[in-house]
């Protein structure tokens, strides 16, 4: 086999909860899949850093207290049919994949006669319905799904590689008769292979994109290096419907010190009675919201903002020496991820408040699909922080990112299984006129510190214009300053050699001004779009 060349029944690009997921599901009904990971490793995407939990239901819990607090907190923009799927059907996701299955060592109950599991209770939430490994759950639910891919004999996992785009029907074959036809096919990607600099054409007959977020288009995020938004531009420039990109939301509660990327304090500690005060140790939220610490995200994190211009102070803090009553054991124990973390820069979380800002964290927008994860592209599908479902609306729920992402991962590899299995193939004369790569770019002009630059123009442009408070001059700015850089990109893309920075560099500037023009279009005020002149 030509090693620029390869051929699959399913191509997963994104090794997250919801490509595992997906590609697991496909593995076990006996069909091949080709599993990507941008990083060296599976496990190199937002999913391990999760902490909090996954949404579970407690006990003899109605589905519809799940589905009246998801509406809740994304301000009725949901879409009802996916808002009652998840309420339903993840639940059961759960146990027979992560409990049944995978052996996930979720936090059980300590009383006799209790409920089987330690349920938290977090923002957002009536209900104790948190599913938890202590503040690495994340972590823990990767650790047993990379296990699983690897036992796994139908899955090809290829690291360190970067899509570049989508391939289709209208855009690639070399034969014209495969252009007239009214419906354009996804039939796989040219992908970046890291390692050799060569771009590989990987032809298959059902592509799943769970590339993740966006957090690295802005100056402050919780997301790792791989979260630029390249399953979105890839989909938007394929033709493929996104929706709701306008809606990023912000955690409340990531550690303020100079790194990186942002650490996160889990919502979970908030849930435990952690209370956000100021300088002064006075808690401030129940002067915002009648729910205080534990209202909904898109809430909290304006109300810090205000708190911060108010006092002029560069964070407030979560107090959770003071305040919270873990249910397992003292804080170290509990939040031991968290308690390490601080006490590196000297912070001991059981005598002193945690200094903490927003951070860009969680993409709620992005390919529309449906409850198969299937796209407007036939033949495509999304899933996960890439994916939109509709399950969020304007604002996500705490910890239902995970159980998203574990759900239409299931359902779009069910779906993909039920095609394979009806003989639903790209016809070999199609994949035969998809043509390899162009190298087009000869001029070896890449400037790290270009690089650098249209980065740092990206990011505090994004974070300052598009950002938690945004008004109508600030988004024009904006609008002009990213399809003006885009503009540039686009032709210094076609004349350079491509390499990972460069294809992550164009993925974040184009998703920026994605992000952008839809914040500019909605003239409406509501949940993570909060337009403070509307």
């Amino acid at each position: 086999m030509n090693d620029a060349r390869l051929t699959t029944q399913a191509l997963v690009i994104g090794s997250g909860i919801a490509g595992c997921s997906a590609a697991l599901t496909l593995a076990d009904e006996g069909f091949e899949v080709i599993l990507l990971s941008s990083g060296p490793a599976l496990d190199t995407g937002n999913t391990a850093l999760a902490q909090g939990g996954i949404v579970f239901h407690g006990p003899d819990e109605d589905p519809r207290l799940l589905e009246q607090d998801i509406k809740r907190a994304g301000h009725d923009y949901n879409y009802s049919r996916a808002v009652r799927f998840i309420s339903r059907k993840g639940p059961q996701a759960v146990q027979e994949l992560l409990v049944d299955r995978l052996d996930i060592p979720f936090a059980r109950g300590n009383e006799p006669g209790a409920c089987e599991w330690d349920l938290r209770l977090e923002g957002g939430h009536q209900e104790h319905r948190i599913l938890y490994c202590a503040d690495y759950t994340g972590r823990a639910i990767m650790d047993g799904l990379m296990a699983a891919v690897e036992k796994s004999p139908n899955i090809r996992v290829l690291t360190n590689r970067s899509a570049i785009d989508l391939l289709t029907s209208h855009h690639h074959p070399t034969q014209l008769q495969f252009k007239y036809h009214l419906t354009n096919q996804c039939v796989g990607a040219y992908v970046l292979n890291e390692e050799t600099s060569h771009v590989e054409t990987i032809l298959a007959d059902f592509t799943v994109l769970a590339t993740g977020g966006v957090g690295q288009v802005y100056l402050h995020t919780t997301n790792t290096a791989t979260s630029t938004g390249s399953g979105l531009t890839m989909a938007y420039r394929a033709g493929a419907w996104c929706m709701n990109t306008e809606f990023v939301q912000f955690h409340p509660t990531a550690l303020y010190h100079r790194a990186e990327r942002r650490f996160l304090i889990s919502e979970a500690m908030r849930g435990d009675g952690a209370r956000l005060v100021d300088s002064q140790g006075v808690p401030f939220m129940d002067r915002y919201d009648p729910r205080a610490d534990l209202a909904p995200r898109d809430i909290v994190t304006r109300a810090i903002l205000d708190e911060m211009l108010h006092t002029g102070e560069p964070c407030v803090y979560l107090d959770a020496a003071r305040f919270a009553k873990p249910h397992s054991g003292d804080l170290k124990t509990a939040y031991p991820t968290i308690y390490k973390q601080c006490a590196k820069i000297g912070i001991d979380i059981e005598k002193d408040p945690i200094p903490v800002v927003p951070a860009a964290h969680y993409f709620v927008g992005g390919v529309l699909c449906d409850i198969h994860g299937r796209t407007t592209l036939d033949r495509l599908y999304a899933v996960g922080e890439t994916a939109c479902t509709g399950v969020h609306g304007a604002n996500r729920l705490a910890s239902t990112s995970l159980l998203e992402g574990l759900l239409w991962g299931r359902s779009a590899g069910a779906d993909i299984s039920r095609k394979l299995s009806a003989h639903r193939a790209v016809p070999r004369k199609l994949k035969d006129s998809i043509p390899d790569w162009n190298h087009l770019g000869d001029v070896r002009n890449e400037d790290p510190a270009l690089v650098q630059q249209d980065w740092s123009t990206i990011r505090h442009t994004m974070w300052n214009y598009v950002g938690i408070a945004r008004t109508t001059p600030r988004l024009a700015r904006a609008a002009d300053d990213m399809r003006s850089l885009y503009r540039h990109l686009l032709d210094f893309y076609k004349r350079t050699p491509l390499s990972k920075n460069l294809v992550s560099l164009f993925h974040g500037c184009h998703t920026a001004y994605i992000i952008t023009m839809a914040a500019h279009r909605n003239k409406r005020s509501i949940g993570t779009h909060y337009r403070v002149d509307e």
